[in-house]
């Protein structure tokens, strides 16, 4: 019987709200797209409800992506992609923090291998890891067909227990040793992913997640926009 050799490369995986970038990039969408009209009240607070529960691990995660991405079935890809890359430079660029932007590219000096971990969809993240120069995305995918969004995703979402199964999945793609590599948040809700990794960072933490670092020795940092 063939034994497999083990894995070699660390991995350096970062959320992205609260944690790259000092704001939750959700929050600013919502507003956007109610400001432009495209989003009706009810729905914003939907979503900014949805958004709340979600940081106190409080929702039904896939659940929440399900009804969450119907209203994009029909929506052509190009106009997503579009709209999200004018928003990301107007709104998004000055809430990166200069201290997670220089550990990315100690990560990568260093030779590990660099993702960005989210829950957030490509369209909203491939901005800010091409502008971080970060080659790998993981994050929430939404259902594509003929360059057009059907209104569904694809399971799971990358959040809370989702972003484990996503990473390991990963981990098992590039030789990744996950018990030798990082993992960067700011939420209780990701503390499965914290788990997983053997080397947790803990940055600008709510309170449930600060009490657990304080309480595991986890290292605690403050990171800020510009």
């Amino acid at each position: 019987m063939t034994t497999r050799p083990e894995p070699n490369s660390v991995g350096a995986f970062f959320d992205v709200d609260h944690t790259l970038l000092a704001v939750n990039s959700a929050v600013l969408w919502v507003r956007h797209q109610r400001r432009i009209g495209k989003m009706s009240a009810a729905k914003a607070l939907r979503s900014l409800t949805w958004v709340v529960r979600y940081r106190l691990s409080l929702l039904d995660l896939e659940a929440m992506t399900t009804k969450a991405v119907r209203d994009y079935a029909g929506v052509p890809v190009a106009e997503v992609e579009a709209e999200t890359r004018a928003w990301f430079e107007a709104e998004i660029v000055r809430w990166i923090c200069p201290e997670g932007q220089a550990r990315v590219a100690r990560h990568r000096r260093d030779g590990h291998v660099v993702a960005l971990l989210s829950s957030g969809t490509r369209f909203s993240v491939e901005p800010l890891a091409e502008r971080l120069g970060v080659e790998h995305v993981l994050c929430t995918r939404l259902e594509e067909q003929d360059g057009v969004l059907t209104g569904k995703h694809v399971a799971p979402a990358c959040a809370g227990p989702g972003k484990v199964v996503l990473a390991e999945r990963f981990a098992a793609e590039h030789d990744i040793d996950l018990s030798r590599s990082y993992f960067y948040s700011d939420s209780f809700s990701d503390l499965p992913m914290l788990e997983r990794v053997g080397r947790p960072q803990v940055v600008s933490p709510d309170p449930r997640l600060l009490r657990r670092a304080r309480a595991l020795g986890w290292p605690i940092e403050r990171w800020q926009a510009a």
